[in-house]
């Protein structure tokens, strides 16, 4: 197993492309962690991470032999895999909404996906993140789950994206600079306090 440990992704793909599945598990355990929390970001529903991760990985194994492997890494050909997943469940999902919106719906029976989400979504500080995140052109929201959330370098990103590395940064540095605008706090409580002096 230190064998497997120490090997670079490179080794262990070419080791699993020619049948060491324990290669692959290796690979697995390495990066499964970062996968999930990337699909866990990007889908509506977070419980489906833990599955569409599994799907990923059963894709990346059909696909062995097509991998791009990024100065001795597969993560970013593994997340551009996970962006593909996230889009057909989305789609998917959209389906399946589509068919439920044109049975009519029993206004008496309360959402309890709704209340559990609402319980969720509690906290103010991750609801403005969220929201300031969602006012992020879809371009400039990949960059920000690639090279903040998921700790790619903008290099990676670039190849999980299929983008040049200039067009990482131009996004990424406009992401940051209307985030932190979207973000920024007023000071009310000063203003209003010097007003109520004046008075």
């Amino acid at each position: 197993m230190d064998d497997h440990a120490d090997a670079t992704d490179r080794e262990l793909w070419a080791r699993g492309c020619a049948g060491d599945t324990l290669a692959f598990g290796v690979l697995f355990d390495r990066h499964s962690d970062v996968v999930h929390n990337h699909l866990r970001r990007r889908l509506e529903n977070p419980a489906d991470a833990e599955d569409l991760t599994s799907a990923v990985f059963l894709h990346a194994w059909r696909r062995r032999h097509e991998v791009v492997v990024d100065r001795e890494s597969v993560l970013p050909w593994l997340l551009a895999v996970a962006n593909n997943v996230g889009a057909n469940q989305r789609r998917s999902l959209n389906r399946y909404r589509a068919a439920l919106d044109r049975l009519a719906p029993d206004p008496h029976v309360a959402d309890h996906a709704e209340a559990v989400a609402a319980r969720i979504d509690d906290a103010a500080d991750l609801a403005r993140l969220r929201a300031a995140v969602r006012g992020l052109s879809a371009h400039e929201r990949d960059v920000v789950e690639l090279c903040v959330w998921s700790g790619l370098d903008q290099h990676a990103a670039a190849v999980t994206l299929g983008v040049a590395v200039g067009t990482v940064k131009s996004r990424l540095s406009r992401a940051r600079r209307r985030l932190g605008l979207a973000l920024a706090v007023p000071e009310p409580t000063v203003r209003h306090q010097r007003q109520g002096a004046l008075r």
